[in-house]
């Protein structure tokens, strides 16, 4: 509040970079709890896979236990973050009025970045990808095996 006191009201996208950083990458992390927590394939694949028929019945219940607790933390974690976020934002825009303009202009970079980092990491794979698919047997094998090894890790 004191730096947009000093710069008189115009915006420094140079001082907001570090925090604008910092507010994506912890984004990411929550994101990758929210991810654990609402995505279910993982548990069904173990379901999938079981061969036995007899213990067919016993991992179905317990899957659909894990699940129904999954999903029930999921929501209430939701309802509750929701819930703090929409207070903080609306006392923050109650006490300092003249900041909200700043707050709507961080709130889009980080939006519109929090959209493009996962493009430009999946792009970085298939970059690679499109020449292996067309050169010749071994180096485009080892090619497209580090594109694949690259997708496993940045997508």
């Amino acid at each position: 509040m004191h730096k947009i006191y000093e710069d008189k009201g115009v915006f420094n996208i140079l001082y907001n970079l570090p925090q604008i950083l910092y507010s994506t990458l912890i984004s990411k992390f929550i994101d990758s709890l929210i991810k654990n927590f609402a995505l279910s394939q993982d548990n069904i694949l173990t379901l999938k896979q079981e061969k036995e028929k007899n213990n067919l019945t016993k991992v179905y219940k317990k899957l659909l236990k894990v699940l129904k607790i999954k999903f029930i933390l999921f929501f209430i974690f939701t309802f509750i973050a929701l819930a703090f976020f929409w207070y903080y934002i609306t006392c923050f825009c109650g006490v300092y009025i003249n900041t909200q303009s700043h707050l709507i202009k961080d709130s889009l970079i980080s939006l519109i970045t929090s959209l493009a980092i996962p493009f430009a990491m999946c792009l970085i794979p298939a970059i690679f990808r499109i020449p292996a698919l067309r050169l010749e047997k071994p180096t485009g094998k080892l090619l497209y095996k580090f594109s694949a090894l690259l997708e496993n890790y940045l997508c």
